[in-house]
């Protein structure tokens, strides 16, 4: 193994030997990069190989040659590269290649590679990487597109990307992904030779020598793809992005036309579909309009008019397919129009008009999902109409009884204004959800009579509440429920109802750090009382948290009634309790407290 590593850094003294000859490098920084290069040979050369053993040492080698650039740019020396910076680069493609041969399955340190190729440009090796890496991962459509779009962009080949797609396409028949960039780099091939054939035209050049051929020219190969894609892949998501790919292109407008005939014989049934011909209408209108000068009463007046034959199409729509998905994609284009800025208010009014009207067609047909009834409140709140905000959510709650998060929204317009019927509708929420969720009914029913009701009704309320959720939900109600009587009954009253709840488990860590910081808070903190609530904090809590025995031994170390002395057995009790990975976790953090460092 000596030897082997000592021919490699023989190998390396010619281009060390020019490096000091030219000035970049100095006599004993060429020591520092044989020192280094030994150590990091070493371990690369060992029986059992390390992945971060490659990484690093060709991570030196990038920083070397980044070095090597800066040095060059400083002095203006721009000789003897071939000398230099291609020998280094060999030896990176080398550890390069013994790594991804050994790591197979590591796509990153592939793509690390055809990274490296091409900040160096070294075209000729990064074709071979893909072709190796492409062999061995062939099950992912991602890298068979890199590899095709280097070929199309960098190297300017369409034949091999149109090659590449093809072998591409017999492992994926069915990826959408691949047809989508297959079919644009088509198109990217045809407006290439287009403009080829322009400017040849322009130079009055015999294009006898130069086979163009029209079909081409006109993007009748991304046609041929497309059709073989639409036999395999059904889906209206796939016809809108090729739909969305041959915008691009100027020269696709009968490929266009196709592709919407497609859309609107086989898809006639899918929302997208739908959606997609009424929001056209918008490009359309601006598509159509005559350029010159307009008034911006003109401009308005145009938008009102679009959009209104977006909704036509959209009324059209709901009446085709009366579906939710639907509905939703009618509502989410009024919205998107209404949240639009624009200085008419006439327009802004009629958005707003449009948009409540649309909403209350569909909830009349008992199609508006659930999650768009919290957004037609804050649209009603908004717009002052409180009445049919009111009477919106109450229809809300009869559709989903059973939707916490509907209660919840109705409860909260109530709250806004202040409405009388605010203890009732908690009554009826309680009553139809099921006790497992209800948490954010009780949070928002005790926060809300904390600042409405009197102390006494609150507190039967919390009572009640630990009662009517479930035990897992019950531990954030007494955390609530303590720091309500500590902030309105004071240390007393807190402490009994501490007791109090500590009588029924389960309980949360919160709650015990809870009680600690109020005893902390008193002017006569008792360390007694302190160890009652580490001590029972820690038979909940002793076998996973750390920090809770840390705290304690902390506390009888600062606390003036403390007994340092009771660290050693708190200590002692913490190695038996804590399990696992938190025993070292303790000690390191233990040893960190003695030296003062925590």
């Amino acid at each position: 193994m000596a030897e082997r590593i000592e021919q490699r850094l023989e190998d390396r003294l010619p281009e060390l030997e020019q490096l000091e000859r030219v000035g970049l490098f100095s006599r004993g920084e060429i020591r520092a990069v044989l020192r280094k290069a030994s150590a990091l040979e070493y371990k690369i050369q060992r029986r059992a190989l390390r992945k971060e053993d490659f990484i690093n040492y060709i991570q030196y080698e990038i920083n070397l040659l980044e070095l090597i650039k800066k040095r060059r740019a400083r002095i203006g020396y721009s000789f003897k590269k071939d000398e230099i910076e291609h020998s280094i680069l060999h030896r990176v493609h080398s550890l390069f290649n013994r790594a991804t041969g050994k790591w197979k399955d590591d796509v990153q340190l592939w793509l690390s590679h055809v990274a490296f190729c091409k900040q160096w440009n070294a075209k000729h090796q990064l074709s071979k990487v893909f072709s190796t890496m492409l062999a061995i991962h062939s099950n992912k459509p991602a890298l068979w597109i890199m590899a095709a779009k280097w070929e199309m962009e960098t190297r300017l080949s369409s034949e091999s990307a149109r090659h590449l797609f093809l072998r591409a396409l017999r492992f994926h028949p069915e990826c959408p992904k691949l047809y989508q960039e297959y079919f644009r780099m088509e198109l990217m091939h045809a407006e290439k030779q287009r403009k080829e054939k322009r400017e040849f035209e322009k130079a009055k050049m015999d294009l006898g020598e130069f086979n163009y051929s029209e079909e081409i020219l006109n993007g009748e190969m991304a046609r041929i793809v497309y059709r073989d894609a639409t036999q395999k892949i059904k889906g209206v998501e796939f016809q809108l992005a090729v739909l969305s790919i041959a915008k691009l292109f100027d020269f696709t407008q009968d490929l266009q036309k196709e592709i919407l005939e497609n859309l609107q014989s086989n898809y006639t049934e899918d929302p997208l579909t739908w959606d997609y011909m009424a929001r056209r209408e918008l490009e359309l209108g601006g598509a159509l309009q005559p350029p010159g000068h307009s008034t911006k009463q003109k401009k308005v007046s145009e938008m009102a008019q679009r959009e209104e034959r977006c909704c036509a199409v959209f009324d059209e729509a709901v009446g085709a397919v009366p579906t939710e998905d639907m509905w939703k994609c009618y509502i989410t284009f009024c919205l998107e129009r209404y949240n639009r800025k624009t200085n008419s208010e006439e327009l802004k009014q009629k958005r707003l008009e449009r948009t409540l009207s649309v909403f209350n067609k569909a909830h009349e047909c008992n199609l508006l999902p659930e999650a768009l009834y919290k957004q037609w409140l804050q649209l009603l709140l908004e717009s002052s109409l409180s009445e049919k905000a009111l009477e919106v959510a109450e229809a809300a709650t009869r559709r989903f009884s059973l939707s916490v998060e509907t209660w919840q929204m109705r409860l909260r317009v109530l709250i806004q204004l202040q409405r009388g019927d605010v203890t009732q509708c908690f009554e009826e929420a309680v009553k139809h959800v099921k006790s497992k969720g209800t948490l954010p009914l009780w949070t928002l029913w005790v926060e809300w009579s904390e600042g409405t009701k009197s102390k006494e009704d609150t507190e039967a309320l919390y009572q009640r509440s630990l009662h009517a959720t479930t035990p897992a939900e019950s531990v954030t109600m007494k955390e609530m429920y303590l720091d309500w009587t500590y902030r309105n009954g004071g240390y007393k009253k807190v402490k009994r109802v501490f007791t109090s709840l500590c009588e029924n488990r389960p309980f949360s860590l919160g709650f015990f750090r809870k009680m600690i910081q109020i005893e902390k808070e008193q002017e006569s903190c008792k360390m007694l009382h302190l160890r009652e609530y580490y001590e029972r904090a820690l038979r909940e809590f002793g076998s996973t948290d750390t920090d809770l025995w840390l705290d304690y031994i902390k506390e009888e170390l600062n606390h003036p009634q403390g007994k340092p002395e009771n660290c050693g057995s708190i200590h002692w009790r913490a190695m038996k309790m804590l399990q696992g990975d938190l025993v070292q976790d303790f000690i390191s953090k233990y040893t960190l407290l003695q030296t003062g460092h925590l």
